[in-house]
């Protein structure tokens, strides 16, 4: 008899649990959906933001690039040479002067984002044997610009340097394949790998997507607490309408909430978005969603931890701005996590959207499986637990003070 009566009451003790959470849960959703500026955050960020990035990149690189020619020989060597350049796909010859002062004044003006020089002597010194120099004078204000001007400068001078050279073997009666070889000892045979095209988005976009789940999420959660301070009487986080059934019951409705939702935007922003743009994907999608899991759950306990410190909704967005470009840069997307002392890696363990870009990177572009991630996953779950702790320590400091003010004012 007493042991049913003790089965009993725990089933219906966790049946009151179930319910609380449900409730808690069914309220969160409400709080989210009438709330414009959440929506905003949640729904529509989640959705444009990919859109927006991957369509600005969507050529991927840059072609036909505008550069100046200074042709002061003048020969049909150096219009030849002049043609190859036009003929790459990196740039394009959009204009021809007669000195380097009209060239200066149109890269000054940014009609153009380079200057390819042929020297006078360059005829001379390939009829007799010297060696020539050409000079490129690149744009610098973008890498992209950079880029395009080296590579397409230095694959024409290297033809150019070989056709050169089986010229003057031919003179010497070396003919065919004996000129070729003699001309080129060496060759090498160059393969990119995890980005075939060398495309800007193929390298950005997959940290940008797992960046976009991350700082959305942050914000969105950061502007519920700062409207729940703002609404509650007693400016807590927690409301006293919620957290009658206890701190567990509050972390595990809210966040339930948070993860529904956000499991449907990570589907369509990490597996619609890539095949949309032709974004590198291929990875095992469901390793890819064993990552996500504690990858959100760590976001949304980090949220809920944060969001203990925001007095208002202005807050979260000062915060969202100020971290974004940090968390970018610690990824080591734009620079080597390998070169980042390390007082910056320790920091970086603050945020679960490190690991999570790394290991998405990893998994989605380098065809990585779930145990080649293994640091950044047990790391995503480690976070998951710490995280959930500090939730729930601060949730708990928040509703005894709630309560307190409470009976206080009752009083």
């Amino acid at each position: 008899m007493n042991s049913s009566k003790y089965f009993s009451e725990k089933n219906d003790k966790w049946t009151s649990i179930v319910k609380d959470i449900f409730a808690i849960l069914r309220n969160e959703f409400k709080t989210v959906f009438r709330d414009r500026g959440v929506v905003i955050v949640f729904i529509i960020a989640s959705i444009v933001y990919p859109l927006l990035y991957c369509g600005l990149y969507m050529n991927e690189t840059l072609v036909n690039v505008p550069i100046a020619v200074v042709d002061a020989s003048n020969t049909s060597q150096s219009r030849d040479l002049i043609r190859k350049m036009n003929a790459t796909p990196d740039v394009e010859v959009a204009a021809k002067y007669g000195s380097m002062r009209d060239a200066k004044t149109a890269f000054e003006s940014k009609e153009v984002h380079g200057i390819f020089y042929i020297p006078e002597d360059f005829d001379k010194n390939l009829v007799s044997g010297q060696q020539v120099n050409v000079s490129i004078y690149c744009d610098m204000s973008s890498f992209l610009y950079y880029r395009a001007m080296m590579q397409a400068s230095n694959y024409v001078v290297l033809d150019k340097g070989k056709e050169v050279q089986i010229q003057r073997l031919n003179a010497q009666g070396i003919t065919g394949e004996n000129a070729e070889i003699i001309s080129e000892p060496l060759t090498f045979e160059n393969n990119v790998l995890y980005n075939a095209g060398m495309g800007f988005a193929s390298f950005l976009m997959p940290a940008i997507l797992i960046l976009i789940i991350h700082q959305t999420l942050f914000f969105g959660i950061g502007m519920l607490a700062g409207t729940s301070r703002e609404e509650n009487r007693f400016h807590q986080l927690v409301s006293s309408s919620i957290h009658h059934g206890g701190t567990f019951r509050v972390i595990v409705g809210k966040s339930l909430c948070y993860l529904l939702m956000y499991v449907i935007f990570s589907f369509y922003i990490l597996a619609v978005i890539p095949n949309i743009f032709n974004l590198p994907h291929i990875g095992n999608p469901l390793d890819i969603a064993k990552l996500m899991i504690p990858f959100l759950l760590a976001t949304i306990f980090f949220s809920m931890t944060v969001s203990v410190f925001i007095p208002n909704r202005e807050t979260g967005m000062i915060i969202f701005l100020f971290f974004s470009l940090i968390i970018l840069f610690l990824s080591g997307i734009s620079w080597p996590q390998s070169n980042i002392n390390g007082f910056w890696k320790t920091f970086s363990w603050v945020f679960p959207a490190i690991h999570g870009i790394q290991g998405y990177i990893k998994i989605n572009s380098m065809g990585a499986t779930i145990r080649q991630v293994s640091y950044e996953y047990v790391s995503l779950w480690i976070q998951t637990i710490i995280y959930l702790l500090t939730a729930t320590w601060a949730y708990r400091w928040q509703i005894k003070k709630s309560s307190n003010k409470q009976k206080l004012d009752q009083e």
